[in-house]
């Protein structure tokens, strides 16, 4: 929906509010219009049922939304007398509607003097719980959300095992696009396996999916770009995954906000030409230089001397990730994932005849590599060169550039594009060149071999990007063994990861020390 068709629903939704409440508003003392003004009239109500004015912007603010409408419901039959569970029931179940009834077929009274605290301790923990699920979901909406590593693809810089926490601010929150969503989960409810939002989903002749239950695009303003080799959280633009371990099919639909979140590293800025030339990325024509904590990552071939060569002795002893496990044929290992100062070591064990990087060959078309077009024998090792869009910036278009930029025309900006011969019509229009509407970024992961990342869906737009992992606050390599040393340490910075487990172990003791010390102190002046 656009924001015209958002405004025009809003003042929809004013008018039934102000149907259903005006002669509660005059029964409360104040008057029958200010149940109509938007806005306005959920200050009015907030008097009315005694509640503080922030609770107004709470309100608007998507899926907390959603949380604070059934307690304002709530509050207005509270504040009319109806305290019953019944009561209670009915104004949640009927979406609000239960204030036509107290509008207009029963007599009620206002209380002035309504008590406001719960009388019994489940109303104390429901009200607590409530309004802890209101600041955990504003914090996690537009400020920190934790997030765990699920694969190597980064291997060496964060560990599968990892947990973060993902600053949204960074980069500038994007608020949510999805208006109906459980809160604090993603696409998926926990235990229920269920979908934990509501999408209205329909295909076009365009080729393109709207979804009438969608706000439009907004974020709000970051402190910092995103800088090169920056790791980022984003959703994965060609997501068809019902969650991230359960497929669907191809044309399986998830708006944006609810794509599986990947995290990769951002080689590749909006105005950049990149290539990948055997494995190694070049940007503008330079070799990119990673950070120092950062390890590139290869398949290698190694032949041993014995058939009782131990690779998985090979892995712990050389610091190898092999996720998928070592594939032995013809007394050959493939190693899935080794560092460049593992290969240095790894050449030296007496029982190993060969090591030879298992890489692709130049103009050999890879299955499934982006752009997936016969015109284009790219592979992971051999890649590009390609021009990475920047908002504002136009191209000349043809039909020999059309397979990498046909995806950002008509999926991420939403235009028609038709081919009629040798011209491309965009909007029903002859184009011969393109204007793009937004930043995009190329997202790689060090894992070379063993990352599914923008050589297989291409471009990252702005709109997709989540945030920036910025701390690791506990880290396990299995459920029985913790990583100490990674414990509480950041994600970005260089030289060795230094742990603040300690200090902040020692400040939280503190912390309860005071308090502890507080509360006896008042206990002996009372």
């Amino acid at each position: 929906m656009t924001w015209t068709q958002w405004l025009i629903l809003v003042l929809i939704i004013q008018i039934i509010h102000g149907l259903a409440t005006w002669k509660l508003y005059i029964k409360a003392g104040r008057k029958a219009w200010e149940a109509f003004i938007p806005v306005y009239n959920a200050v009015v109500l907030m008097q009315i049922i005694r509640r503080p004015r922030w609770w107004v912007f709470l309100l608007f603010l998507p899926i907390i939304n959603l949380i604070m409408l059934p307690v304002v419901w709530v509050e207005i039959a509270r504040s009319f007398g109806k305290k019953t569970y019944l009561d209670t029931f009915l104004a949640v179940v009927l979406l609000g509607f239960y204030s036509f009834y107290l509008n207009y077929f029963i007599e009620v009274e206002y209380e002035h003097e309504r008590e406001l605290n719960p009388k019994s301790s489940s109303g104390e923990w429901v009200s607590s719980i409530l309004f802890a699920v209101v600041a955990a979901t504003i914090v996690h909406t537009y400020f920190i959300q934790p997030y765990v590593i699920p694969t190597s693809s980064l291997e060496k810089s964060l560990l599968v095992g990892d947990f973060l926490f993902v600053s949204k601010f960074h980069y500038g929150a994007r608020a949510p696009k999805t208006a109906i969503a459980a809160p604090m989960v993603h696409d998926t409810i926990p235990l229920l396996k269920v979908k934990s939002y509501v999408a209205e989903d329909r295909r076009e002749k365009s080729n393109t999916w709207k979804n009438k239950l969608q706000f439009p695009y907004f974020r709000l303003p970051g402190f910092q770009k995103i800088k090169r080799n920056d790791i980022v959280v984003f959703n994965q633009p060609a997501d068809t995954m019902y969650h991230m371990y359960k497929p669907a099919d191809r044309y399986y639909y998830k708006p944006i906000d609810k794509k599986t979140n990947l995290v990769k590293r951002c080689v590749g800025l909006p105005g950049d030409s990149l290539e990948v030339r055997d494995g190694y990325v070049y940007i503008n024509g330079d070799q990119n230089v990673l950070p120092d904590r950062a390890q590139l990552q290869f398949s290698y071939l190694v032949q041993p001397k014995s058939r009782q060569f131990n690779g998985r002795v090979m892995e712990e002893r050389y610091d190898i990730t092999d996720p998928f496990g070592i594939i032995n044929s013809q007394n050959t290992y493939k190693f899935m994932a080794i560092s460049d100062d593992a290969v240095a070591k790894f050449k030296n064990h007496p029982n190993v005849v060969s090591i030879a990087p298992d890489k692709a060959e130049k103009g050999i078309r890879g299955p499934g590599i982006f752009p997936d077009h016969p015109d284009y024998n790219w592979n992971n090792d051999w890649f590009g060169p390609l021009y990475i869009p920047e908002a504002g910036k136009t191209i000349k278009l043809n039909l020999d550039v059309l397979p990498l930029y046909k995806r950002i025309i008509t999926e991420y900006e939403g235009n028609e594009l038709r081919i009629e011969g040798s011209q491309i019509l965009i909007n029903g229009e002859i184009s011969n060149s393109y204007t793009f509407q937004q930043d995009y970024y190329w997202m790689m992961g060090d894992n070379r071999h063993n990352s599914l990342d923008a050589r297989v869906w291409g471009f990252v737009p702005f709109d997709h990007v989540v945030g920036k992992p910025v701390f690791i606050w506990m880290s396990w390599n299995g459920i029985k063994n913790p990583r100490w040393s990674r414990f509480f340490t950041t994600v970005h910075g260089s030289g060795q990861r230094v742990s603040y487990l300690i200090p902040f172990l020692i400040f939280l003791a503190l912390g309860w020390g005071i308090n502890k010390f507080r509360k006896k102190k008042k206990a002996i002046q009372d």
